[in-house]
């Protein structure tokens, strides 16, 4: 009988042990994968952008909100959150106004 119940309490705390170790991994994944979002005010983008956004390609679209994204290799796009109706889109432009993929 007790061979049984060390064996039942061996096992669960292996089970437990390997839970944790796996919980671990993930969260140092998330590290791996860092960039910069800054909030920006709209009326704060550049002139470029500004101009890029009330042209043809994007009118009637409304922007909602927009930010800054810094990636690793330090290069930057603002990202800008746009509705029409209700439809919703996200458009990234760099500094310049041009459209990045």
């Amino acid at each position: 009988m007790k061979k049984l119940i060390l064996s039942a309490l061996l096992l669960t705390v292996l089970g437990a042990t390997e839970m944790q170790a796996n919980t671990t991994k993930a969260g140092t994944v998330a590290w791996s994968e860092s960039q910069d979002k800054v909030a920006v005010r709209p009326d704060d983008l550049p002139e470029a952008v500004k101009n890029t956004l009330s042209g043809d390609a994007y009118a009637g679209w409304q922007v909602t909100s927009a930010f800054l994204i810094t990636k690793e290799d330090n290069s930057q796009y603002f990202e800008i959150n746009a509705k029409k109706g209700e439809e919703s889109t996200v458009i990234n432009l760099d500094k310049y106004g041009k459209k990045v993929d």
